[in-house]
């Protein structure tokens, strides 16, 4: 039987794979699993045009096992997870499919402490869906009330301008993808005193992602270089990721933000342990920078959620993804891509230099990642002809120095497949010979 849960939650279309049947049989059964009646759960949602479906939905079937739920409305996934760990809440909810098309939704629960669910409660709350007429009914006091609680996003914003730099007389860009931060992130940055361009802030429920944000960063990095900007952020549909475009219109990612934050705190002697943590995806350059200022990367698989239970084993400062997901740890425990920008501009600030002169000092080898629709994607270890093709390249590859990472997608219907090496002709090489072959054998 396939997983519902992927590694970010229930995703699918809409009203055809995530049809508000399904959110209200999730809510019933999350519910229960996560507290039962009379506990509260927070929900939030992203500006696509099914949210506020798929948000009803989910509220009622809460309610109908007893819980208590409060409504914030449009909010950044961190921005939810902030408030769930803030306030009385044994849980909270978003609706929202990150960086994918607006067709596109998801749902995401975050426990009381703004964690994700490990995989053995939402493996529970699978298991009380399949078993719906056996989970409570209650009826008259007993059935939760539904609140509004749309404040509590003033509340997370306050948070994010307490932590802000003081940016007087910045030029910064915004990008805001028609998505989540469309409010806060604007209302941070002027707050902070910098001059503020925001595009892509007016979201009609159809326009989130497209062709804009972090997935389509060629607007920002345009409009940063037409307006003599010093710098620009480039945010995902629901807040968690964010690149960086430096005042020359190059494109920055979560790796630079890694070596940008551990090496400006290890030169004061604050970077303890003095280690990053990152996944299979961060750039071997990165990694080869670190090791040149003493500084080890240790590498998860590919989530946010496996990058916060390494730091939380290892107690590191700071850990993150080349996608833009980067977690600071004294101030949140998942990726918040408005919170990064912060912490960029500060750092910048605080090293007196261009972002373009500090991403100068950090290695980058070529990195070459072909997204491959194939319906097989999952058992590609098990197709013999992708396999070998694979094991070859690998080989190839080490003697060079390079590597190479295959993995579905836990998102999207599609096969990754990453090669890098010194060379960008053989990283481009291999990608495609194993792309071709994935086609071929995984159709």
């Amino acid at each position: 039987m396939t997983r519902l849960f992927g590694t970010d939650g229930v995703r699918g279309i809409a009203n055809h794979d995530l049809t508000p049947e399904l959110a209200l049989r999730l809510g019933r059964a999350a519910g229960h699993v996560l507290g039962g009646a009379g506990r509260r759960v927070v929900v939030g949602r992203d500006t696509r045009r099914s949210g506020r479906m798929l948000e009803s939905a989910l509220a009622a079937g809460l309610c109908s096992v007893g819980v208590e739920v409060r409504l914030v409305g449009h909010v950044p996934t961190p921005g939810l997870a902030h408030i769930a760990r803030s306030g009385d809440f044994i849980a909270g909810a978003v609706i929202s499919a990150s960086h994918n098309p607006a067709p596109d939704n998801g749902i995401k629960f975050f426990d009381h402490r703004g964690l994700k669910l490990p995989d053995a409660v939402e493996d529970r709350i699978e298991r009380d869906m399949a078993a719906d007429d056996a989970l409570p009914r209650p009826t008259e006091g007993g059935i939760g009330l539904i609140g509004d609680a749309r404040g509590l996003v003033k509340e997370y914003e306050d948070r994010l301008t307490s932590l802000a730099p003081r940016l007087d007389g910045m030029r910064v860009v915004l990008d805001c993808a028609n998505g989540a931060t469309y409010r806060v992130a604007p209302s941070v940055f002027a707050q902070a005193g910098a001059e503020v361009i925001s595009v892509c802030d007016q979201p009609t429920g159809l326009n989130i992602n497209d062709g804009c944000g972090s997935t389509y960063p060629e607007l920002v990095q345009r409009t940063v270089v037409e307006r003599g900007a010093a710098v620009g952020f480039a945010f995902d549909g629901d807040g968690d990721r964010c690149l960086i475009v430096d005042d020359r219109g190059a494109l920055h990612d979560g790796d630079f933000v890694l070596a940008l934050a551990a090496r400006h705190f290890a030169r004061r002697g604050r970077l303890e342990p003095r280690l990053v943590v990152g996944t299979v995806m961060t750039n071997g350059g990165m990694e080869a920078t670190l090791a040149r200022d003493g500084i080890a990367l240790v590498r998860t698989q590919v989530g946010d959620r496996y990058v916060w239970e390494e730091m939380d084993k290892r107690g590191a400062l700071f850990g993150g993804e080349p996608s833009g997901h980067v977690i600071f740890r004294e101030h949140a425990t998942t990726g918040d891509g408005i919170l990064t920008a912060l912490e960029v501009a500060q750092l910048a600030r605080a090293e007196g230099r261009s972002i373009a002169e500090l991403a100068g000092e950090v290695e980058r080898w070529p990195q070459v990642l072909l997204n491959v629709r194939v319906a097989r994607r999952k058992e590609w270890q098990d197709v013999a002809a992708f396999r070998d093709e694979y094991e070859r390249a690998k080989s190839a590859l080490e003697r060079e120095g390079g590597r190479v990472n295959v993995r579905p997608s836990g998102t999207e219907p599609v096969l990754r497949i990453l090669v890098e090496a010194r060379a960008e002709v053989l990283a481009s090489s291999t990608a495609k010979r194993l792309a071709a072959v994935a086609e071929e054998v995984l159709s």
